[in-house]
């Protein structure tokens, strides 16, 4: 394998398939991560016609599911060493302050539990050395925005921990880079039934784009690590 075994979690649409997609180009491995079953058979037809090695392997589950993330990280782990770990996954829930429920809070602390899972069960397969990770957040972690409370106040625990782990890290050979996307055009905003109208959500980013951009400043030659990738649409 020409750049070592990369995790993607979330990686059947959007963001992630552009990740993953672009990862396998550049030689890597790559292990994704999706709780859809029939966007990941249609994912690993896909790549099987494309690319003429064996470079996907599919796990499909729930990335809060603590058995789920351990037994899945001990098949990757038995292909070699994991090298990289892509947070991605995660899902939004964007109403009014008094509009929200029990349920829309679960629903927007996927992606931190998951985060904080994959990142726990990633790091003990690797014994805490040699291995980068990228949590892709938004840059609703990086401030407050209306009709996003508990979609911002999970984004921001999602810093929170990003940040702790650098703290615990530092000086080893586990790196962790914070990844701040703003507004995406993907199905992401669709599927909330979101207040962002259509034709405004086309002027947002578009993933393959964006893909490059953060592969671009995560995975090269140099001697260097970026710490922080926050990115943002030009303004319409």
């Amino acid at each position: 394998m020409a750049n070592g075994i990369a995790i993607v979690t979330g990686c059947a649409a959007g963001l992630g398939y552009e990740l993953t997609r672009q990862l396998i180009g550049k030689g890597w491995l790559v292990c994704g991560v999706d709780f859809n079953e029939a966007a990941m058979r249609k994912l690993n037809a896909e790549f099987d016609g494309e690319f003429d090695a064996d470079h996907f392997h599919g796990f499909v589950g729930d990335i809060t599911d603590e058995d789920f993330a351990q037994r899945s990280l001990a098949q990757i782990s038995a292909l070699g060493h994991v090298d990289l770990l892509i947070n991605n996954a995660g899902q939004p829930s964007f109403k009014k302050p008094t509009d929200y429920t029990a349920s829309d809070v679960e629903r927007c602390l996927k992606g931190l539990t998951g985060m904080i899972l994959w990142c726990v069960q990633t790091l003990k397969a690797c014994n805490e050395t040699d291995l980068k990770i990228a949590n892709v957040m938004s840059t609703a972690a990086t401030r407050g925005n209306a009709n996003e409370s508990v979609y911002c106040a999970a984004k921001w625990g999602e810093r929170g921990y990003t940040e702790s782990l650098k703290a615990a890290y530092k000086g080893s050979s586990v790196s962790v880079v914070g990844v701040y996307p703003g507004g995406i055009d993907t199905d992401f905003y669709r599927d909330s039934h979101d207040y962002v109208p259509l034709d405004k959500q086309h002027s947002f980013m578009r993933a393959d784009e964006l893909a490059t951009i953060i592969l671009t400043n995560l995975v090269n030659d140099l001697n260097l690590t970026v710490s922080d990738i926050r990115i943002d649409r030009n303004p319409r």
